[in-house]
């Protein structure tokens, strides 16, 4: 019998329904479970079914990202599988089997540092130019901190991401996109320590025509 004791989608141990849980050094992983179809699936693992997928295509574009801004909520388990676990109980909208994700309300990065008042993305040419207020002193802001710009194409299913082109103090930079020329992009900003201990959560910065 599967074991819950954190609640859906915290650590699993065994079989939930089409979810599998398994740990390793300490790390549960969730994924979906391979078996050999009885018969036709029901209803409801459909719709879980439709979700699950929905909500690991994206994240898994960002993968190596996560592992940065997910630090702090990677307890039992790893970065992939917190944020995977906050945007799939946050972020989805729409009704089965039309899912989509809810960019406005996705999170790419999540943690207590402030982030920056105001971001705002735009986009000239092929390059995405982020621009924020600089709030030094806001609680743990600090002008060192690194900002982080992400740039996810839905069409592509593929995202672009820096952590070391701007600080906070510097009120602005850029990241090259012109692998999604001609493309429709979403954006987000965020922060993470100089040390990278600390994570801020992403602020959506709209989504852009390059």
């Amino acid at each position: 019998m599967a074991q819950t004791p954190s609640g859906i989608l915290g650590a699993i141990d065994g079989s939930v329904g089409t979810v599998t849980g398994s740990r390793w050094k300490e790390t549960t992983y969730i994924r979906l479970r391979n078996r050999k179809r009885r018969g036709t699936s029901s209803a409801k693992q459909i719709d879980v079914q439709l979700r699950f997928i929905l909500v690991q295509r994206f994240l898994q574009t960002m993968n190596s990202l996560l592992k940065l801004t997910f630090k702090k909520y990677a307890a039992e388990m790893t970065e992939f599988n917190a944020a995977f676990s906050y945007n799939f109980h946050n972020a989805i909208t729409g009704r089965t089997p039309d899912y989509e994700i809810d960019f406005t309300k996705a999170l790419v990065s999540r943690g207590e540092l402030p982030n920056a008042i105001a971001p705002a993305a735009t986009a000239e040419g092929a390059v995405v130019y982020f621009r924020w207020e600089d709030n030094t002193g806001s609680n743990t802001a600090k002008a060192t901190d690194n900002a982080v710009m992400v740039v996810y194409c839905k069409n592509l299913n593929q995202t672009i991401y820096t952590t070391n082109v701007g600080t906070r103090a510097d009120k602005a930079a850029q990241i090259n996109a012109a692998s999604f020329k001609g493309e429709t992009v979403e954006t987000w900003l965020a922060f993470l320590s100089e040390d990278g201990a600390e994570a801020s959560n992403s602020l959506f910065t709209g989504e852009l025509s390059l």
